[in-house]
């Protein structure tokens, strides 16, 4: 049994242990009942679950969310409208957001996925100064899809 101070005090009978922890006017809580003998501790239970809850929001606080954003495009996309998209994505990427690169295709266009694949290349190579490829260009039923993540900045 671990003592309100945090100190062992050893094995004692399930009765003291209830008395040390009714004197001390806190909660008798069962750490871990798996061990032989089991380990006991006389704490605040109230506290003890605000404390890690408060943990938890301040975990939830330091962690980063990142936002994933869509270019939609089609094999057909002519270059002018395509720079478009690509300026789009650069400032997605410099901004620190994910970048998914979805090429669509229509009727027959399925069945020349080359040049799909040759559109997502070349997009790749136009923004290789701000992102890396976290995900290969593959294909998903009538979509082709590829996605970017912001490149690492060198630490200066």
């Amino acid at each position: 049994m671990i003592g309100p101070d945090g100190e062992n005090v050893g094995v004692v009978s399930i009765a003291q242990a209830r008395q040390i922890a009714q004197e001390a006017d806190l909660d008798l809580v069962e750490v871990a009942p798996n061990a032989k003998p089991p380990v006991c501790r006389v704490m605040d239970v109230g506290k003890f679950i605000y404390q890690r809850q408060k943990k938890e929001r301040e975990a939830r606080k330091a962690q980063v969310k990142v936002e994933i954003k869509e270019i939609r495009l089609r094999p057909k996309t002519t270059e002018h409208h395509r720079s478009f998209k690509v300026r789009d994505a650069r400032r997605w990427l410099t901004q620190g957001k994910k970048v998914k690169v979805r090429i669509r295709f229509r009727g027959r266009e399925i069945n020349y996925p080359e040049i799909a694949l040759e559109d997502l290349k070349e997009i790749a190579e136009e923004l290789k100064d701000v992102a890396t490829i976290e995900q290969v260009p593959s294909r998903e039923g009538r979509t082709m899809l590829m996605v970017l993540a912001p490149a690492k900045k060198p630490k200066s």
